[in-house]
């Protein structure tokens, strides 16, 4: 979030949720860490008062999740990233407003974009550019990006409409270009968070990208409805691309999966130790 840094503080309890690919955090430590108040729980109860949209929403949108609370798990209500920038626009406090002001600006830029769509592959360049990506990956990456929207974009008409649905699609081709789903390739480059396809390396954005590109290919071409029809495509246009690496694999004598990441050195030696 630019230089915004939302949860770095370790008052900050958080849990990863894998099924969900998201973090969820602790409202009322959120909530002690830009108010300083000495009771973060009483100064929710009064905020949900003071706005009943937020009372509403929190109830809705905010499960209670098991967190380590004094050293033992209780349940604790928490907020994904969408949901906690949410809370923090009902905070009134000084602490508060670079938060809401990044959001001012995020919505601007999204207005921006949906007038002048080239203005968003800018930024996006401009964003792995910052993060010290090589230009000939980020050209990479850009038509990667490409190839997903356009494979989505046919997956929405033939029907495929749910989040769950996506990503299970998406694991098949993986699972057919690469012998891995996105979770077990993330275990192998050492992520957690992170996009995946933003820590492949040349040859597995190519891959990666064969695999989509072949699966909308015959998704145009053979108009397959519903979910378990795209499976089968899903999986077809994977094996495409996997029977094109291990030819490759076999001609070369080297693997095409790699544990190489884009991570932060510092990171990276963290996460060895």
């Amino acid at each position: 979030m630019s230089n915004i840094k939302l949860f770095e503080s370790n008052q900050i309890r958080s849990v990863w949720n894998e099924a969900e690919q998201q973090w969820y955090f602790s409202v009322v430590d959120v909530v002690s860490v830009l108010t300083d108040s000495a009771n973060p729980t009483d100064y929710l109860k009064k905020m949900r008062k003071r706005d009943p949209e937020l009372g509403s929403y929190l109830g809705t949108n905010c499960p209670q999740v098991v967190m380590l609370t004094n050293g033992k798990s209780r349940r604790t209500l928490a907020a994904n990233a969408k949901s906690l920038l949410r809370i923090i626009q009902s905070i009134p406090s000084p602490k508060a407003e670079p938060f809401k002001l990044w959001l001012a600006q995020v919505g601007a830029e999204r207005l921006e974009e949906i007038e002048n769509p080239e203005l968003a592959t800018q930024r996006t360049r401009a964003l792995y550019k910052a993060k010290g990506y090589p230009d000939d990956w980020i050209e990479k990456r850009m038509r990667s990006i490409a190839i997903r929207e356009e494979l989505t974009d046919e997956w929405k008409q033939k029907g495929i409409l749910e989040r769950r649905e996506y990503a299970i699609l998406t694991a098949e081709i993986s699972k057919a270009t690469f012998g891995l789903t996105p979770t077990e390739y993330k275990a192998v480059k050492g992520l957690k968070s992170q996009n995946l396809r933003d820590h492949m390396t040349d040859l597995e954005l190519i891959f990666s990208m064969l695999g989509e590109a072949s699966t909308k290919e015959i998704v145009v071409n053979t108009n397959p409805e519903g979910f378990n029809q795209n499976r089968k495509a899903a999986r077809a246009g994977g094996k495409i691309a996997g029977d094109a690496r291990k030819q490759l694999e076999i001609k070369s004598g080297k693997k095409v999966v790699s544990s190489k990441n884009y991570l932060p050195e510092a990171k990276q030696n963290k996460k060895l130790l």
